[in-house]
């Protein structure tokens, strides 16, 4: 996937970008003084996170970047296996970047597309029903599952819950998407039913099985790429929150100012999903600090295209819409991105915007 997005357009000063947020906050505290619900909305988000891969974690003061900021969630994600990010976690820097953020009261959450690991593919000599088929009628293990074969969906329930013992967010929220960006089953049962609609199925029961493991256990429904339209004939169970993730979406200008026809991830997406679920457990997953999107997954990292005006303006139009968990992949913003850009100021920016404080710089 590409982005049109131009590193030096479109830039804000930065002056001008707190001085923005700044009046917002002296606004909103006027006796009588009316202001539009999202720029109220937009400094009361509850989730402000960022997801990072391992990796990233070579910038060795993250957590302490992230609270400084006002940031109150590092999520960790590794797009090809959870099993990278299981045995980080599980190593003497896992266990230090996990008490990091305990004292920084920081919150610990994994966004992981875990489907390849959750139902084995070795599986497929053995038993091909379990696996996804594919428009030509052949069943496939190349991605996902058949959401119709009750025992692929306990396989992928009992993994989860053994993969939830090492990865267990501190929040009790659990993000265990499908294969990235890949497509779901064609069999004559799974035919009928979309891909969100497939998607959902196997979330409903994965959150069956996962609060018998952990009382708090919620689950999120990945809104993104296949499934980015909402489902339409499986509803979520109690304890399914949506998670809406943009990625084909332009950086240059507002997300709101993209709704001509054949805009890719329009807001109208979005409002179409939070007439499924719920507003208020809603998160928005950006990608405003991606580095690596922005350099094409590729490297070398190209230097984050920052666009205050853009950011704002996006966080105006989520709250105006009710979102209050927000968060955003920084991936590639590691110790090597420091050689071209050592301050991070963005960092601090991204904090204020999200939650109306002054950004604090470095010491």
């Amino acid at each position: 996937m590409t982005t049109t997005d131009s590193p030096a357009a479109y830039q804000l000063p930065r002056r001008a970008f707190l001085a923005r947020v700044f009046a917002r906050i002296a606004l909103a505290a006027l006796p009588g003084c009316r202001i539009s619900p999202g720029a109220a909305k937009s400094t009361r988000f509850a989730t402000k996170g960022v997801v990072l891969i391992p990796s990233d974690l070579s910038l060795a003061d993250w957590p302490e970047r992230a609270a400084r900021a006002g940031l109150n969630t590092i999520a960790l994600h590794h797009s090809a296996s959870p099993q990278v990010v299981a045995r980080f976690i599980q190593s003497e820097n896992g266990q230090r970047f996990l008490d990091q953020c305990r004292q920084l009261d920081l919150a610990v959450e994994y966004e992981l597309h875990a489907m390849k690991e959750l139902l084995p593919r070795e599986l497929f000599a053995q038993d091909p029903s379990l696996f996804r088929m594919d428009a030509l009628g052949q069943r496939t293990p190349d991605a996902n599952c058949c959401v119709n074969s009750p025992h692929a969906l306990e396989v992928i329930a009992e993994k989860a819950v053994s993969l939830s013992q090492v990865l267990r967010p501190t929040t009790g929220r659990y993000f265990l998407w499908g294969d990235d960006g890949r497509s779901w089953c064609r069999c004559t049962k799974c035919r009928a039913l979309s891909d969100p609609d497939q998607a959902l199925v196997l979330e409903n029961h994965l959150w069956k099985t996962l609060r018998r493991a952990d009382h708090r256990a919620t689950l999120a429904h990945l809104s993104y790429a296949k499934t980015l339209s909402a489902p339409t004939q499986v509803k979520p169970e109690r304890g399914i929150f949506l998670e809406y993730a943009p990625i084909k979406r332009r950086y240059d200008i507002p997300y709101s100012q993209q709704s001509k026809p054949g805009d890719a991830d329009s807001l109208a997406s979005l409002d179409a999903n939070l007439r499924v679920f719920p507003r208020h457990t809603a998160q928005v997953l950006e990608y405003w600090l991606d580095v690596s999107r922005f350099s094409h997954w590729n490297r070398p990292a190209v230097k984050l295209p920052w666009n205050p005006d853009v950011f704002l303006a996006d966080l105006d139009a989520y709250a105006a819409r009710g979102i209050r968990n927000v968060t955003s992949f920084a991936v590639w913003i590691d110790a090597d991105y420091t050689n071209q850009d050592a301050e991070l100021l963005f960092i601090a920016e991204y904090g204020a915007g999200l939650s109306g404080r002054r950004p604090q710089q470095p010491k």
